[in-house]
């Protein structure tokens, strides 16, 4: 049996997310490797088809990076027997319409998170792939980053003993795109569109704590929007409409309390864009994006609260970097691999639509929590 092709169609590589992380550094740069390797001993190797509503953006991103097939007509791209996958990173609010007719057409689908706007819709969306026997995945990149991967290595060690807590800090200063350029699209600001912060970072917090600690059990939350006007892309303002920041404290199975800070109106005072320090009875960890330092119990300093004393004990001078003891990938890449092996060998893939309503179940619950000021128990989320 020798290696397969597989026809991916891709949809959104015109946006930064879907182009950089998606295309480029996953499915090129596998292609390129001569494709992922599967149980029997073959390789998948995927050919991407792109697609979206700008024939220019999609002529000059195939001819940059010698693609032969593009178009901007997603339903004849499905109508394609040689087109196995349909990958979605275009706008939230288009997602979940483009995945349906992926599904009707007997495509496996992979798409970026959130898969649909609310809980229900993505239970519908994860019934109808049960029903048509395609499998289906959610982008879960966070719990493949090397910061993550350490940290999720010293809890199945038993580093920490009992967990106590789980303390994120996540963010940075967008800008408000009128002296300065916003990094991020306009829509991320507009509730209309599908954007707020809770929407989009929440589902991320909620596959990190239930893969790395245990499944979230209740919420409590309090979404603002702190900037209250904007300017899009065009230099037209405009009045955000979503929550720009996010306060939240999830309650985990086993008594564990984790508390995230999410915004987008913060400036950067720490190693790295996100950092999670957990704090347990043998010892603690703080954990960014690639780097994780850890600090035992038994080599745990006397902190003596001291307010008069003339310089500051150096904190973080006490805390020991935890080996890479193995290569690590672009997480990007890596869930990628994961799930062509799904497609092609039924290897399991737990990041799927269903993982992904759970997401969006703590989504829902922590802006109702913080509509209503109450703390929010999630139900069990089920296909039943």
């Amino acid at each position: 049996m020798g290696d397969q092709v597989l026809g991916v169609a891709m949809n959104g590589v015109t946006g930064r997310m879907g182009y950089r992380q998606h295309l480029t550094r996953s499915i090129l740069a596998i292609r390129e490797a001569g494709g992922v390797p599967l149980p029997d001993g073959t390789r998948v190797v995927p050919e991407p088809i792109l697609v979206g509503r700008s024939a220019d953006k999609l002529r000059t991103i195939a001819a940059r990076h010698d693609i032969p097939r593009w178009s901007t007509d997603l339903d004849s791209v499905l109508s394609d027997d040689s087109v196995s996958v349909y990958f979605d990173a275009q706008i939230t609010s288009a997602r979940e319409d483009a995945v349906r007719a992926a599904i009707a057409a007997g495509k496996h689908v992979y798409a970026e998170k959130p898969i649909a706007a609310t809980v229900g819709a993505a239970l519908e969306l994860a019934k109808l792939a049960r029903a048509a026997g395609v499998r289906n995945g959610v982008v879960q990149d966070k719990i493949f980053l090397p910061g993550l991967l350490k940290l999720r290595r010293l809890v199945r060690s038993g580093y920490f003993g009992r967990v106590l807590s789980v303390r994120g800090e996540f963010g940075y200063w967008v800008f408000e795109g009128d002296w300065q350029d916003g990094q991020r699209p306009s829509w991320n600001y507009r509730a209309e569109d599908g954007g707020g912060i809770v929407l989009d970072m929440f589902p991320h917090w909620h596959y990190v704590l239930e893969h790395i600690f245990g499944p979230v059990r209740a919420v409590t939350a309090r979404a603002v929007t702190h900037i209250p006007r904007r300017w899009d892309e065009n230099g037209d303002a405009y009045d955000a409409t979503a929550d720009d920041a996010a306060y939240g404290i999830f309650e985990l199975d086993g008594g564990i309390v984790a508390q995230i800070n999410s915004s987008w109106c913060v400036r950067v005072d720490r190693g790295e864009l996100v950092e999670f320090q957990v704090d347990g009875t043998e010892g603690s960890a703080v954990a960014g994006l690639r780097h994780c330092r850890v600090q035992h119990r038994s080599t745990t300093p006397r902190a003596v609260w001291d307010p008069d004393a003339g310089r500051a004990e150096p904190y973080r001078d006490q805390w020991e970097p935890v080996p890479d003891n193995e290569e690590f990938d672009n997480g990007f890449r890596a869930q990628w691999e994961l799930f062509l092996r799904h497609v092609c060998g039924g290897t399991p893939f737990p990041h799927d639509f269903l993982s992904g309503a759970r997401g969006l179940q703590l989504a829902e619950a922590g802006l109702r929590s913080s509509r209503t000021g109450s703390r929010v128990e999630l139900e069990e989320v089920t296909l039943a």
